[in-house]
């Protein structure tokens, strides 16, 4: 896409720092900003280190499904963590501000982080999977080893990819206006500020966004169309439940992630409302975060059961 009037030549200069205009455009709720993200970023910090602890600690937790569990709250408190403490500096100090290193190395850490969450959610889909549908092979296939695997290839496999990704997108020109009309370093925000014709990186941010969103996606869809089918069959409205409850929790999740970053990164980029890209990612990168742990703790008696456990023990020391 070429952006008429941003091209190179004359005495445009490339930018060395961008803005984040985030929450600008409403100067008396600075204040309440900060306080709500700041007790949003708490509860995420202590609701997933909550669940990564016990699910370490408690004997009865030491399943595969609760392994990965553990691993996406890692996972979550290391992916807001990237975005949140400097969305709140700027809302505290007014200082909105960033380097063209720091803004690179931040959309770096956001991608890697995003994918490796797109993969583990279709990771513990066919943990799922192998569970409901193939139950007398799933401690002999789930072992210890392949999990770990598993986990280690969720977090390893896109890092290749999104730092190509990142370099392609800072190898373009900025120049002009270095407002970003967003809360941190994505990638349609500044394709926006981009100088000259952006089509060829569009279609490779499409074309990432298509591997690492989509196909974990399609991945997940058909594990649960199985999982579904295999329910349905059972003979025992019990059995049906407990098999709907286990995987509910994590269905609840997969659409609140994936419908905002599929339609953040591969809806059609025309006449979209300014600001459209902000509100969506309010949904993966922060709230995602923090229904996660509610959702999986409300729904699941075992983690109930074990953080009953915990906090008694805290209670009895």
């Amino acid at each position: 896409m070429s952006h008429p009037g941003k091209t190179l030549g004359g005495n445009l200069t490339d930018l060395m720092e961008f803005v984040f205009l985030d929450f600008a455009d409403v100067p008396n709720l600075q204040w309440f900003l900060f306080v709500l993200f700041l007790i949003i970023y708490i509860i995420i910090l202590m609701s997933n280190g909550i669940i990564f602890l016990i699910t370490k600690l408690d004997s009865a937790l030491q399943s595969p499904m609760y392994f990965f569990l553990s691993s996406f709250s890692f996972l979550e408190i290391c992916y807001v963590s990237v975005t949140l403490p400097r969305m709140l500096m700027n809302l505290a100090t007014q200082r909105r501000r960033i380097s063209l290193v720091a803004c690179a190395t931040q959309m770096c850490l956001v991608l890697i982080l995003g994918g490796t969450e797109c993969l583990l959610l279709a990771v513990m889909a066919y943990d799922r999977y192998v569970a409901i549908c193939n139950p007398l092979h799933y401690p002999v296939v789930m072992n210890q080893g392949f999990c770990i695997q598993l986990v280690t290839g969720s977090w390893v496999i896109g890092i290749p990819v999104m730092i190509g990704q990142t370099y392609q997108i800072f190898s373009l020109h900025f120049c002009g206006s270095n407002q970003i009309n967003h809360f941190f370093c994505d990638i349609p925000p500044l394709l926006k500020l981009a100088c000259g014709d952006t089509f060829i990186n569009e279609m490779l941010v499409f074309i990432v966004a298509a591997l690492f969103v989509m196909v974990p996606f399609i991945l997940i869809v058909g594990s649960y169309s199985k999982i579904i089918s295999t329910i349905l069959k059972l003979s025992s409205a019990t059995s049906r439940a407990k098999a709907f409850s286990t995987c509910s929790s994590h269905l609840m999740v997969v659409m609140l992630f994936f419908g905002s970053a599929i339609i953040t990164y591969l809806r059609p980029k025309t006449s979209q409302p300014e600001g459209t890209d902000k509100v969506l990612s309010l949904f993966y990168t922060i709230l995602t975060p923090m229904f996660n742990p509610i959702i999986y703790s409300l729904r699941n008696n075992d983690v109930i059961m074990a953080l009953r456990k915990w906090l008694c023990n805290k209670s009895l020391h």
